[in-house]
């Protein structure tokens, strides 16, 4: 592996999520609806920290959890003066411990704690290239862990590749609102989140497809509707972020 890899990834990481100004007004439109000033937000794969800045324009607290050095340290450049954000290198799961990580070098973004979601990308398309050479072995917290910890959150952006159903099993109360993350190439990840979620409590949903910051549906559905959009999704469509609010 070139020594360059790490920084060329952490790089196109930087330009992609800190650089466009457009990109930036269309998250905190997004996230308005669900934060407001004074809120606390957990961010769970916080990687450059760019939904931590959203969070921040818009008033709230934020513990954001960053596992990988390099990532964690952008966060820090960025925020590490700020008295309003706490940065965690941890990750987070389904109970407290250690987990280990499959590191992308040249795209940090899709770093993973799954083995599974490694070997769903293998030759899946839009993944072509993708290479996990590196493991690391960090902490691993869970939602209730930080909650008892720094208090209720208003909102949760879960983001971590394929453990996003794992991440859900670490709350035993509902979360007030929340989003995941989701892949076309392991939509039982999402299915499971969604049934665990649907175990919490009484959820709405919406969803926002890539990185458009924009619900793609009118109204709000339920954990069944949303499955089933899921599952009539292309594969081509390849990621998105499903949004959740507790109903009363």
């Amino acid at each position: 592996m070139s020594l360059f890899g790490p920084w060329a990834g952490l790089w196109r990481s930087i330009r992609v999520y800190h650089l466009d100004r457009a990109h930036h007004r269309a998250m905190d439109a997004l996230y308005a609806r669900f934060v407001r000033p004074g809120d606390l937000v957990f961010d769970i794969g916080a990687h450059v920290g760019d939904r931590v800045s959203s969070f921040r324009r818009l008033g709230a607290r934020v513990v954001a959890l960053e596992p990988q050095r390099g990532p964690a340290a952008v966060i820090g450049l960025l925020h590490g003066l700020d008295r309003e954000v706490t940065i965690l290198r941890a990750a987070a799961g389904a109970a407290e411990g250690s987990l280990t990580l499959q590191v992308n070098s040249r795209n940090p973004t899709v770093t993973t704690a799954s083995a599974d979601f490694v070997r769903s990308a293998a030759g899946a398309p839009g993944w072509d290239g993708q290479v996990w050479d590196a493991s690391v072995t960090v902490p691993m917290v869970t939602l209730d862990g930080l909650r008892a910890r720094f208090g209720e959150p208003a909102f949760v952006k879960i983001d971590v590749e394929g453990f996003e159903d794992e991440v859900l099993r670490g709350a035993v109360r509902p979360l007030r609102a929340l989003s995941f993350e989701f892949t076309t190439i392991q939509r039982d990840v999402a299915h499971r989140a969604l049934d665990r979620l649907s175990a919490l409590g009484l959820y709405r949903f919406n969803v926002a497809l890539g990185e458009t910051q924009t619900l793609a549906l009118a109204a709000d559905v339920t954990g069944p509707e949303m499955s089933a959009f899921i599952d009539g999704l292309p594969a081509q469509a390849n990621s998105g972020d499903v949004y959740a609010v507790l109903n009363g």
